[in-house]
């Protein structure tokens, strides 16, 4: 049994229950992290007596046999199920369970509260796990999932050179930057972006590219045409395609001149991410990390929502957080966030914000080690553009 599993298993005869279940497709990450299927349609996952049980439909029977980590698969056609309603879909849910030798259950707080009723009604003690430890077992990674972030974060950086290269590449008219002939926007380094993830394995539909005021805003894709002389906050944080890791690294670039304000910004983000990766390390508290990156904005007069909550301008988000099998998972950053142990991977990204002034964020990726961390992000920080 691998050392998650047996956490997991600690966790059920903590709460006196005898099997974790979910109700999810692929795209819950603590579904395809027990389950290790990527179903597109929502399927059961059961974990009980140290294996873990999956129900699928026919149509995905041979594949999740093949392809899943499941001890045990059972078919639909073997509860005599294929299209039947609400009532039929939990009686065979029931019949499962009572297959895998389950009479009781935790079940993730977002499972579908229709299944949970539906198995209480039908015998099953359904408990609610408020702890959620299987994203909580997810922040510590394992050397093959740091591997498979690592490889996530070399295909980032092939596609964050491309958009350095389109920006170096640019001409300006006017105050505007020029590609070929054209206006260069947002929109078209998204897509020479996206491109170059698509031919390195990876994909991402939220890729940020904003410039100038929309720069202020930490969570603006951007549009329109670039202009020289500002910000151009690029935040690329794409999933293998086969794997299913993420990886997460921000930078900031400007083509000419951006001034003193910005040159100062970036200057002190730079000692702000420093900062906060020496603070890095086992037993070290993310509220530890966040502080250390707070102070170094706050010593330069910068407002942070540690010295001022109802701050719009400055520092005005968390540190940093984990990245998996999600790109926003624990552990967090921020204050009153806990400790760091060695396998959690997490970004550290300071910034600075204000839209009279335009924005700086730089992102590395980083992993808990025994004694300190080891930096995964291997991707220059060049601010100008000349």
């Amino acid at each position: 049994m691998t050392r998650e599993l047996t956490a997991l298993a600690e966790t059920l005869a903590d709460a006196g229950r005898d099997g974790y279940l979910i109700d999810a497709d692929w795209e819950d990450p603590n579904q395809l992290y027990l389950s290790g299927f990527t179903g597109p349609d929502p399927f059961l996952t059961v974990y009980a007596d140290g294996r873990t049980h999956l129900l699928v439909s026919g149509l995905e029977y041979a594949r999740a046999k093949r392809s899943s980590r499941a001890d045990v698969v059972r078919r639909h056609a073997e509860y005599d199920f294929q299209y039947g309603g609400r009532e039929e879909r939990l009686d065979m849910y029931a019949a499962f369970l009572d297959d895998v030798g389950v009479e009781s259950v935790l079940m993730p707080a977002r499972g579908p509260i229709e299944t949970a009723d539906g198995l209480r009604e039908r015998g099953i003690d359904v408990a609610i796990d408020r702890e959620d430890a299987l994203t909580a077992l997810r922040a510590v990674k394992t050397d093959a999932e740091v591997d498979r972030i690592r490889a996530a974060q070399r295909a980032t950086e092939a596609a964050m050179a491309a958009a350095e290269s389109l920006l170096a590449d640019a001409d300006v008219d006017d105050g505007t930057l020029v590609h070929d002939g054209e206006p260069l926007t947002s929109e078209r380094v998204r897509e020479a972006i996206e491109v170059t993830l698509l031919r390195h394995g990876c994909a991402s539909a939220e890729t940020i590219v904003a410039g100038g005021a929309q720069a202020a805003d930490p969570h603006d894709r951007g549009s329109g045409p670039l202009a020289a002389g500002e910000s151009i906050v690029i935040d690329v944080f794409p999933r293998d395609t086969e794997t299913k890791y993420f990886a997460d690294m921000t930078r900031t670039f400007a083509v000419g001149d951006p001034g003193d304000t910005l040159r100062e910004w970036y200057d002190r983000t730079l000692e702000a991410l420093e900062a906060a990766v020496d603070a890095v390390e086992p037993g070290a508290t993310g509220e530890d990390v966040h502080v250390a990156a707070c102070e170094v904005y706050e010593d330069a007069g910068h407002p942070t929502l540690r010295s001022d909550p109802e701050t719009e301008t400055g520092f005005v988000h968390s540190t940093g957080h984990g990245v998996g099998l999600a790109v926003h998972e624990p552990p967090r950053l921020s204050m009153d966030a806990g400790e760091l142990e060695p396998g959690n991977v997490v970004t550290i990204e300071p910034g600075l914000y204000d839209p009279d002034v335009g924005g700086v964020r730089v992102e590395d990726l980083v992993v808990v080690t025994e004694d300190g961390c080891e930096t995964l992000t291997d991707y220059p920080k060049r601010f100008v553009i000349d």
